[in-house]
């Protein structure tokens, strides 16, 4: 998911005990600091999940996207508004639709919002002013942009989000021809599937999220509600952190569950992976070996620095990646479907687990198939 979002908060499958701090953000505990993991087991859940995960851990799946659709129109303009060029997920997806646009025949102008609300207003402003065929809202609400939204409606020109809002697909309010994303369920399915199946049934978890996000709560809801499933695991604290004070505030908490929890602190699930990256230092201190438990899976972008740390094994286990460059590519094939007066494809892209085994040292999850298709729909 990216650093700002927006999502419907949904389905809390356990009751919780709130400790309640002097800082933003709070610890939901919910497993004892004495009584360990239930040893009494989940064989058909576990069973699911490992099926599931060996699913997702393919790395030479065939596409299973669009084969078909209207070829490529000529002479458009496209502008990405990025939320801010250094979330890795927003410049990955960016990349993309700048290399689908040399392919189809397009110009693309990236203007970075600089992760302010008064900056990414700015940005949406100048785009339209720029009277482009088409601009792409890069990871933020729009919301946030409801009057530039509004303006780009009035203009007639297409919107497409990254991220944008919860779901994929076509919206109505705000009005996107479409917006890419994976499922967020299928993420935080997938997520806590692989702590079931590498666990064996058996594990202590730790989930970190910001609930100040509605799409990360939902996601961390989601990612809880799946673990539940398993009785004998047992969820030990929900750490509820900021991600802007994700780097001041992770360290202390990471040293804080070490000291209550020990060795029942087995994995861990963030909606983001740049909690490990602010996690890493605390366990190292407190003589953690990086490829040791806690075993670490982000339910989040997979940007480089994440497949850094699973490749080297440092305190990061496994991601469920979003394809970036692909998305890119989606968003150029479903400008050029709104530009023909076609509707959006509907293509959602199926979860992938990456972990060091199947990522063979690469630093982002780029799928076979998707250019040759997209080649081949544009005639190009």
């Amino acid at each position: 998911m990216s650093r700002t979002a927006l999502g419907v908060a949904a389905l809390l499958a356990a009751s919780v005990t709130v400790v309640v701090g002097c800082e933003r953000g709070s610890s939901t505990s919910t497993g004892s600091a004495f009584a360990g993991p239930s040893t009494a087991g989940c064989p058909d859940t576990l069973a699911k999940a490992e099926g599931n995960v060996r699913q997702a851990e393919k790395a030479d799946a065939p596409w299973n996207g669009p084969t078909s659709g209207p070829t490529a129109t000529s002479g458009k303009t496209i502008v990405y508004v990025a939320q801010t060029m250094t979330n890795p997920g927003v410049a990955g997806a960016a990349q993309g639709v700048i290399e689908a646009a040399k392919v189809i025949g397009w110009s693309v102008r990236v203007i970075d919002g600089q992760g302010t609300p008064t900056g990414i207003q700015a940005a949406l402003g100048q785009a339209i002013d720029l009277k482009p065929s088409g601009v792409v809202i890069g990871g933020f609400d729009p919301a946030l942009t409801a009057q530039q939204v509004a303006q780009a409606n009035a203009a007639h020109i297409p919107l497409i989000g990254w991220h944008a809002v919860a779901s994929s697909g076509p919206s109505e309010n705000p009005l996107l021809f479409s917006n890419i994303t994976t499922n967020v369920g299928d993420v935080a399915k997938i997520s806590a599937d692989w702590i079931i199946a590498e666990s064996d049934g058996s594990a202590g978890v730790v989930v970190f999220t910001d609930d100040s996000i509605p799409f990360a709560k939902n996601k961390s809801d989601l990612i809880k509600s799946e673990l539940a499933t398993c009785p004998s695991v047992n969820l030990l604290a929900s750490e509820n952190i900021p991600i802007p004070d994700a780097s001041s505030r992770t360290p202390q908490a990471v040293s804080s569950l070490l000291a209550r929890f020990q060795g029942q602190w087995t994995h861990s699930v963030a909606i983001n992976d740049l909690y490990f990256a602010d996690a890493a230092p605390a366990l190292r201190a407190a003589g953690k070996q990086g490829d040791g438990p806690p075993f670490n899976i982000g339910a989040g972008d997979g940007d480089p620095s994440a497949f850094q740390r699973i490749n080297s094994r440092q305190f990061q286990a496994a991601t469920v990646p979003e394809p970036l460059s692909e998305q890119g590519w989606q968003i150029v094939d479903e400008f050029n479907r709104a530009f023909s007066g076609d509707s959006a494809s509907g293509y959602v892209a199926p979860v992938h687990i990456a972990t060091a085994a199947n990522s063979r040292g690469a630093t982002a999850w780029d799928p076979p198939g998707y250019r040759e298709a997209y080649r081949s729909i544009w005639g190009r």
